[in-house]
Protein backbone atom coordinates (compact mmCIF):
# COMPACT_ATOMS: atom_id res chain seq x y z
CA UNK A 1 0.00 0.00 0.00
CA UNK A 2 1.48 3.27 -0.82
CA UNK A 3 0.73 6.83 0.47
CA UNK A 4 -1.31 9.01 -1.56
CA UNK A 5 -0.78 12.60 -1.96
CA UNK A 6 -3.83 13.22 -4.06
CA UNK A 7 -6.65 10.90 -4.06
CA UNK A 8 -9.12 10.74 -7.34
CA UNK A 9 -11.70 11.18 -5.53
CA UNK A 10 -12.51 13.75 -3.16
CA UNK A 11 -15.37 13.95 -0.55
CA UNK A 12 -17.85 17.27 -0.28
CA UNK A 13 -15.93 18.07 3.15
CA UNK A 14 -12.68 17.74 1.86
CA UNK A 15 -12.84 20.07 -1.03
CA UNK A 16 -11.33 23.43 1.44
CA UNK A 17 -8.20 20.44 1.97
CA UNK A 18 -8.21 19.55 -1.94
CA UNK A 19 -8.19 23.34 -3.22
CA UNK A 20 -5.16 24.03 -0.28
CA UNK A 21 -3.39 20.78 -2.03
CA UNK A 22 -3.49 21.93 -5.61
CA UNK A 23 -2.25 25.27 -4.37
CA UNK A 24 0.49 23.75 -3.07
CA UNK A 25 1.08 21.25 -5.58
CA UNK A 26 1.39 24.37 -8.17
CA UNK A 27 3.33 26.31 -5.79
CA UNK A 28 6.02 23.52 -5.68
CA UNK A 29 5.78 23.17 -9.55
CA UNK A 30 6.28 26.95 -10.21
CA UNK A 31 9.38 26.80 -7.90
CA UNK A 32 11.41 24.43 -9.65
CA UNK A 33 10.61 26.21 -12.84
CA UNK A 34 11.57 29.59 -12.24
CA UNK A 35 14.61 28.22 -9.28
CA UNK A 36 13.58 30.58 -6.97
CA UNK A 37 14.09 29.67 -3.45
CA UNK A 38 10.52 29.46 -1.34
CA UNK A 39 11.33 26.90 1.13
CA UNK A 40 9.72 28.65 3.62
CA UNK A 41 6.25 29.25 1.93
CA UNK A 42 6.20 25.68 0.94
CA UNK A 43 6.44 23.88 4.54
CA UNK A 44 4.32 27.00 5.86
CA UNK A 45 1.38 26.26 3.29
CA UNK A 46 2.55 21.92 3.96
CA UNK A 47 1.32 23.40 7.94
CA UNK A 48 -1.72 25.15 6.70
CA UNK A 49 -2.61 21.82 4.88
CA UNK A 50 -2.20 19.35 8.07
CA UNK A 51 -3.92 22.05 10.25
CA UNK A 52 -7.16 21.88 7.64
CA UNK A 53 -7.17 18.30 7.79
CA UNK A 54 -7.06 18.60 11.48
CA UNK A 55 -9.93 20.46 11.98
CA UNK A 56 -12.03 19.32 9.09
CA UNK A 57 -11.42 15.95 10.48
CA UNK A 58 -12.11 16.48 14.31
CA UNK A 59 -15.83 18.03 13.63
CA UNK A 60 -16.98 15.27 11.36
CA UNK A 61 -20.73 14.47 11.69
CA UNK A 62 -21.74 10.89 12.02
CA UNK A 63 -22.56 10.77 8.50
CA UNK A 64 -19.25 12.21 6.94
CA UNK A 65 -17.86 9.34 9.25
CA UNK A 66 -20.27 6.98 7.30
CA UNK A 67 -18.50 8.49 3.90
CA UNK A 68 -15.25 8.03 5.19
CA UNK A 69 -16.26 4.42 5.75
CA UNK A 70 -17.00 3.75 2.02
CA UNK A 71 -14.25 5.83 0.83
CA UNK A 72 -13.12 4.04 -2.37
CA UNK A 73 -9.80 4.87 -2.00
CA UNK A 74 -9.87 3.30 1.85
CA UNK A 75 -7.85 -0.06 2.27
CA UNK A 76 -10.02 -3.06 1.57
CA UNK A 77 -9.74 -6.39 3.50
CA UNK A 78 -7.37 -7.69 0.51
CA UNK A 79 -4.78 -4.35 1.06
CA UNK A 80 -4.38 -5.40 5.08
CA UNK A 81 -3.87 -9.29 4.36
CA UNK A 82 -0.83 -8.70 1.56
CA UNK A 83 0.93 -5.85 4.03
CA UNK A 84 -0.22 -7.57 7.35
CA UNK A 85 0.13 -11.50 6.87
CA UNK A 86 3.20 -14.25 4.79
CA UNK A 87 1.73 -16.84 3.03
CA UNK A 88 -1.52 -16.29 2.58
CA UNK A 89 -3.44 -19.34 1.44
CA UNK A 90 -7.01 -18.69 0.10
CA UNK A 91 -9.37 -21.75 0.27
CA UNK A 92 -12.31 -21.65 -1.48
CA UNK A 93 -16.10 -23.32 -1.61
CA UNK A 94 -18.38 -23.80 1.57
CA UNK A 95 -18.84 -27.43 0.08
CA UNK A 96 -22.54 -27.20 -0.43
CA UNK A 97 -23.02 -24.93 -2.94
CA UNK A 98 -19.89 -22.59 -4.39
CA UNK A 99 -17.67 -20.36 -3.69
CA UNK A 100 -18.74 -16.56 -2.47
CA UNK A 101 -15.86 -14.10 -3.39
CA UNK A 102 -17.68 -11.43 -1.45
CA UNK A 103 -16.38 -13.26 1.92
CA UNK A 104 -13.20 -14.57 1.82
CA UNK A 105 -10.26 -16.80 3.77
CA UNK A 106 -7.44 -19.12 4.18
CA UNK A 107 -4.54 -19.44 6.12
CA UNK A 108 -1.27 -17.34 6.87
CA UNK A 109 0.91 -16.70 9.38
CA UNK A 110 1.51 -13.15 11.35
CA UNK A 111 5.06 -12.20 13.29
CA UNK A 112 5.34 -16.29 12.99
CA UNK A 113 2.00 -17.27 14.39
CA UNK A 114 -0.56 -19.61 11.82
CA UNK A 115 -3.76 -17.96 11.64
CA UNK A 116 -6.62 -18.17 9.66
CA UNK A 117 -7.97 -15.49 8.37
CA UNK A 118 -11.69 -14.54 7.11
CA UNK A 119 -12.73 -11.28 5.53
CA UNK A 120 -15.09 -9.19 3.59
CA UNK A 121 -13.62 -8.10 0.48
CA UNK A 122 -15.16 -5.15 -1.73
CA UNK A 123 -13.81 -4.36 -5.26
CA UNK A 124 -12.26 -1.46 -6.88
CA UNK A 125 -13.56 -0.75 -10.03
CA UNK A 126 -17.28 -2.00 -11.66
CA UNK A 127 -15.47 -5.61 -12.92
CA UNK A 128 -14.30 -6.18 -9.69
CA UNK A 129 -17.26 -4.66 -7.84
CA UNK A 130 -19.72 -7.33 -10.04
CA UNK A 131 -17.46 -10.31 -8.91
CA UNK A 132 -17.44 -9.79 -5.19
CA UNK A 133 -21.28 -8.56 -5.15
CA UNK A 134 -20.13 -4.82 -3.90
CA UNK A 135 -19.12 -6.70 -0.56
CA UNK A 136 -22.40 -8.25 0.21
CA UNK A 137 -21.50 -11.97 0.61
CA UNK A 138 -24.28 -14.76 -0.16
CA UNK A 139 -25.46 -17.21 2.24
CA UNK A 140 -22.23 -19.45 0.85
CA UNK A 141 -20.06 -16.91 1.99
CA UNK A 142 -21.10 -17.08 5.94
CA UNK A 143 -21.30 -21.01 5.36
CA UNK A 144 -17.61 -21.10 3.89
CA UNK A 145 -16.43 -18.66 6.84
CA UNK A 146 -17.91 -21.46 9.48
CA UNK A 147 -16.35 -24.16 7.50
CA UNK A 148 -12.97 -21.90 8.01
CA UNK A 149 -13.69 -21.51 11.67
CA UNK A 150 -13.96 -24.95 12.14
CA UNK A 151 -11.24 -25.81 10.40
CA UNK A 152 -9.43 -22.88 12.43
CA UNK A 153 -10.68 -24.63 15.61
CA UNK A 154 -9.32 -28.40 14.79
CA UNK A 155 -5.95 -26.95 14.43
CA UNK A 156 -6.35 -24.58 17.30
CA UNK A 157 -5.54 -21.91 14.96
CA UNK A 158 -6.64 -17.86 16.61
CA UNK A 159 -9.09 -16.37 13.87
CA UNK A 160 -8.35 -12.93 12.64
CA UNK A 161 -11.48 -11.38 10.81
CA UNK A 162 -11.73 -8.37 8.45
CA UNK A 163 -15.34 -6.71 8.40
CA UNK A 164 -16.27 -4.41 6.31
CA UNK A 165 -19.83 -4.78 4.36
CA UNK A 166 -23.13 -2.64 3.53
CA UNK A 167 -24.98 -5.61 4.45
CA UNK A 168 -25.67 -9.19 3.36
CA UNK A 169 -27.31 -9.91 0.29
CA UNK A 170 -30.91 -9.77 -0.54
CA UNK A 171 -31.82 -11.10 -3.82
CA UNK A 172 -34.00 -13.81 -4.59
CA UNK A 173 -30.99 -16.32 -5.07
CA UNK A 174 -29.64 -15.42 -1.46
CA UNK A 175 -33.17 -15.70 0.29
CA UNK A 176 -33.58 -18.88 -1.74
CA UNK A 177 -30.36 -20.31 -0.46
CA UNK A 178 -31.45 -19.13 3.31
CA UNK A 179 -29.35 -16.72 4.00
CA UNK A 180 -30.72 -15.49 7.43
CA UNK A 181 -30.18 -19.04 8.16
CA UNK A 182 -26.64 -19.21 7.35
CA UNK A 183 -26.12 -15.88 9.10
CA UNK A 184 -27.84 -17.65 12.55
CA UNK A 185 -26.08 -20.93 12.42
CA UNK A 186 -22.68 -18.74 12.18
CA UNK A 187 -23.55 -16.58 15.57
CA UNK A 188 -24.75 -19.77 17.38
CA UNK A 189 -21.42 -21.88 16.25
CA UNK A 190 -19.22 -18.37 17.26
CA UNK A 191 -20.16 -18.16 20.35
CA UNK A 192 -19.29 -21.87 20.96
CA UNK A 193 -16.06 -22.03 19.09
CA UNK A 194 -13.12 -23.40 21.26
CA UNK A 195 -10.22 -20.83 19.42
CA UNK A 196 -9.30 -17.35 20.27
CA UNK A 197 -11.13 -14.79 17.66
CA UNK A 198 -10.37 -11.54 16.81
CA UNK A 199 -12.70 -9.10 14.50
CA UNK A 200 -11.72 -5.63 13.25
CA UNK A 201 -14.25 -3.29 11.58
CA UNK A 202 -12.17 -1.73 9.00
CA UNK A 203 -14.67 0.22 6.78
CA UNK A 204 -18.26 -0.60 7.02
CA UNK A 205 -20.36 -3.11 9.72
CA UNK A 206 -23.61 -3.18 8.50
CA UNK A 207 -26.73 -5.27 9.53
CA UNK A 208 -26.30 -8.88 10.06
CA UNK A 209 -24.25 -8.83 7.26
CA UNK A 210 -21.10 -7.83 9.50
CA UNK A 211 -22.75 -9.69 12.36
CA UNK A 212 -22.14 -13.23 10.76
CA UNK A 213 -18.50 -13.09 11.28
CA UNK A 214 -18.05 -10.67 13.99
CA UNK A 215 -19.54 -12.62 17.60
CA UNK A 216 -15.59 -12.66 18.38
CA UNK A 217 -13.78 -12.47 21.66
CA UNK A 218 -12.31 -8.91 21.25
CA UNK A 219 -13.65 -6.85 18.55
CA UNK A 220 -11.78 -3.73 17.74
CA UNK A 221 -12.56 -0.83 15.27
CA UNK A 222 -10.72 1.38 12.58
CA UNK A 223 -11.55 5.41 13.81
CA UNK A 224 -13.79 5.86 10.89
CA UNK A 225 -15.49 2.99 10.51
CA UNK A 226 -19.35 1.99 11.72
CA UNK A 227 -21.27 -0.89 12.92
CA UNK A 228 -25.01 -0.34 13.01
CA UNK A 229 -27.94 -2.44 13.19
CA UNK A 230 -28.64 -1.28 9.57
CA UNK A 231 -27.20 1.53 7.53
CA UNK A 232 -28.34 4.95 8.04
CA UNK A 233 -30.27 4.75 4.00
CA UNK A 234 -31.81 1.95 5.38
CA UNK A 235 -32.77 3.64 8.79
CA UNK A 236 -34.02 6.81 7.01
CA UNK A 237 -36.16 4.98 4.34
CA UNK A 238 -37.78 2.84 7.24
CA UNK A 239 -38.14 5.65 9.73
CA UNK A 240 -39.07 8.72 7.75
CA UNK A 241 -39.99 6.98 4.28
CA UNK A 242 -37.15 8.69 2.62
CA UNK A 243 -33.55 8.77 1.76
CA UNK A 244 -33.81 12.61 2.30
CA UNK A 245 -33.06 12.32 6.38
CA UNK A 246 -30.48 9.91 5.90
CA UNK A 247 -28.15 12.45 7.52
CA UNK A 248 -30.54 12.53 10.37
CA UNK A 249 -30.34 8.73 10.72
CA UNK A 250 -26.55 8.80 10.97
CA UNK A 251 -26.92 10.96 14.24
CA UNK A 252 -29.51 9.09 15.30
CA UNK A 253 -27.71 6.08 15.16
CA UNK A 254 -24.53 7.21 16.78
CA UNK A 255 -22.41 6.42 14.27
CA UNK A 256 -18.19 5.94 14.84
CA UNK A 257 -15.65 4.05 16.24
CA UNK A 258 -15.54 6.34 19.24
CA UNK A 259 -19.26 6.22 20.34
CA UNK A 260 -19.35 2.17 19.76
CA UNK A 261 -16.12 1.72 22.47
CA UNK A 262 -18.09 4.31 24.86
CA UNK A 263 -21.76 2.14 23.82
CA UNK A 264 -19.47 -1.07 25.15
CA UNK A 265 -19.92 -2.87 22.22
CA UNK A 266 -16.36 -2.70 20.45
CA UNK A 267 -13.81 -3.20 23.06
CA UNK A 268 -10.52 -1.19 21.58
CA UNK A 269 -10.45 1.73 18.57
CA UNK A 270 -7.33 1.91 16.49
CA UNK A 271 -6.89 5.09 15.49
CA UNK A 272 -6.27 6.48 11.87
CA UNK A 273 -3.48 8.49 10.14
CA UNK A 274 -4.47 12.52 9.79
CA UNK A 275 -7.02 12.33 7.47
CA UNK A 276 -7.98 9.09 7.53
CA UNK A 277 -6.46 5.30 6.72
CA UNK A 278 -7.00 6.03 2.69
CA UNK A 279 -4.41 9.34 3.14
CA UNK A 280 -1.61 6.80 4.40
CA UNK A 281 -2.59 3.26 4.53
CA UNK A 282 0.80 2.11 5.00
CA UNK A 283 0.79 3.99 8.39
CA UNK A 284 -3.12 2.73 9.18
CA UNK A 285 -1.69 -1.10 8.25
CA UNK A 286 1.50 -0.35 11.09
CA UNK A 287 -1.60 0.36 13.58
CA UNK A 288 -3.55 -2.34 12.99
CA UNK A 289 -0.70 -4.93 13.18
CA UNK A 290 0.04 -3.58 16.53
CA UNK A 291 -3.19 -3.80 17.96
CA UNK A 292 -3.30 -7.50 16.20
CA UNK A 293 -0.55 -8.65 18.04
CA UNK A 294 -1.15 -6.88 21.76
CA UNK A 295 -4.73 -8.51 21.47
CA UNK A 296 -3.57 -12.13 19.82
CA UNK A 297 -1.05 -12.50 22.74
CA UNK A 298 -3.45 -11.71 25.33
CA UNK A 299 -5.89 -14.26 23.75
CA UNK A 300 -3.55 -17.24 22.88
CA UNK A 301 -2.41 -16.94 26.57
CA UNK A 302 -5.82 -17.79 27.54
CA UNK A 303 -7.36 -20.88 28.02
CA UNK A 304 -10.26 -22.22 26.08
CA UNK A 305 -12.47 -22.97 28.93
CA UNK A 306 -11.94 -18.72 30.32
CA UNK A 307 -12.23 -16.95 26.36
CA UNK A 308 -15.81 -19.20 26.33
CA UNK A 309 -17.20 -17.89 29.48
CA UNK A 310 -15.51 -14.87 29.17
CA UNK A 311 -17.18 -14.44 25.01
CA UNK A 312 -20.63 -15.67 26.64
CA UNK A 313 -20.48 -12.81 29.40
CA UNK A 314 -19.32 -10.37 27.11
CA UNK A 315 -22.32 -10.43 24.75
CA UNK A 316 -25.18 -10.91 27.64
CA UNK A 317 -23.57 -7.92 29.22
CA UNK A 318 -24.36 -5.48 26.25
CA UNK A 319 -27.34 -3.57 26.53
CA UNK A 320 -27.16 -4.06 30.19
CA UNK A 321 -26.07 -0.22 30.54
CA UNK A 322 -29.53 0.79 30.27
CA UNK A 323 -31.04 -1.48 33.36
CA UNK A 324 -27.77 0.47 35.35
CA UNK A 325 -28.83 3.96 34.24
CA UNK A 326 -32.34 2.99 36.14
CA UNK A 327 -31.00 1.34 39.28
CA UNK A 328 -28.93 4.79 39.94
CA UNK A 329 -32.16 6.94 39.40
CA UNK A 330 -33.74 5.05 41.61
CA UNK A 331 -30.81 5.17 43.89
CA UNK A 332 -30.58 8.93 43.35
CA UNK A 333 -34.07 9.68 43.94
CA UNK A 334 -34.07 7.14 47.31
CA UNK A 335 -31.35 9.46 48.83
Amino acid sequence: MEKSDKPTFVLDFEQPIQRLKERFEEMVRLSGESGCEVGAEIESMRARIDETVRRVYSELTPWQRVQVARHPRRPYALDYINALFDDFQELHGDRSFGDDQALIGGTAWFQGRPVMVIAQQKGRDTRENLARNFGMPHPEGYRKALRLMKLAEKFKLPVVIFIDTKAAFAGIGSEERHVSEAIARNLLEMSALETPTLGIIIGEGGSGGALGIAVVDRLLTMEYAYYSVIPPEGCAAILWRSREFTERAAEALRLGGAELVKQGIADEMISEPLGGAHRDPEAAADSIREAIERNLNALCATPAETLLEKRYAKYRNMGVYAEGVKAELKQAHAV
